[in-house]
């Protein structure tokens, strides 16, 4: 009797499971399932019965970078993280035997299956859209674990030294190119509004004379040696008329 005493405390306490918050107890009877402990404490029969802590934060994993091999047949690596947590113990427990490699090998498979379909353009501009569509994959494969995909992020996508020298001068291009429409637009404007201006001035005789005042007056206050001579349009008319009679006469 003096024996026995310490022996049932010993057993009481080996008994006398502690669960956290953040995790929840699946215990099994004779090998077989039994029920999943919420956060407390919980007797566990000795001998008759396991029990197995699972954690239910979420977690990350890293997924290392993949070579990838776009539809148009471009070679890249990408890698990402994938953020998930336990929703069901019981099934996590019983239906897998490492959760987080599980995780990573699915989530490897799915970012080559998913980058083979889409173009490099696509993985490039449309980021959130393929990590969407490497979410919904993943998410439904694990399903099954117990397991709650919360979020997939495309970390880094890496494409060849060839490759970027190459898209580095279709960039350069595409900026001449833009520049050059840039300016001819800049010239046909300006072209017009000379013509414009032009056919204004032509229907007014006087506007020109006025406008050739205005530019003498702009280039009297310009403190330079430049000499202007002023010449008044009737008489530039008046040349012109005599040259163009005198040629009619020699023919």
């Amino acid at each position: 009797m003096q024996f026995s005493l310490p022996i049932i405390i010993f057993l009481a306490l080996a008994s006398l499971k502690q669960i956290n918050e953040y995790e929840r107890g699946v215990v099994y009877t004779m090998g077989r399932f039994s029920y999943v402990v919420k956060p407390g404490w919980k007797l566990v029969i000795p001998i008759f019965q396991t029990f197995r802590k699972v954690d239910i934060r979420t977690k990350a994993v890293d997924v290392p970078k993949q070579d990838t091999i776009t539809r148009d047949n471009v070679t890249c690596k990408m890698n990402a993280v994938i953020y998930y947590k336990v929703v069901d113990a019981a099934r996590t427990i019983n239906e897998v035997q490492d959760v987080t490699y599980a995780v990573l090998q699915l989530a490897q498979t799915t970012m080559r299956r998913v980058a083979s379909k889409a173009t490099l353009d696509e993985l490039l501009t449309n980021r959130e859209k393929i990590a969407k569509d490497i979410l919904g994959l993943v998410d439904k494969t694990t399903d099954s674990w117990g397991i709650d995909v919360q979020s997939v992020e495309l970390k880094d996508i890496e494409l060849p030294e060839s490759m970027v020298r190459t898209m580095a001068k279709q960039a350069e291009a595409e900026r001449e190119k833009r520049a050059t429409i840039i300016n001819s637009e800049g010239e046909l404007k300006a072209s017009q509004n000379l013509a414009s201006a032009a056919a204004k001035l032509a229907e007014a005789p006087g506007a020109l004379h006025l406008r050739t005042l205005n530019s003498i007056n702009d280039i009297s206050s310009d403190q330079s040696n430049t000499v202007v001579f002023a010449v008044p349009l009737e008489i530039l008319r008046a040349v012109e008329g005599i040259g163009n009679s005198f040629n009619s006469k020699k023919k």
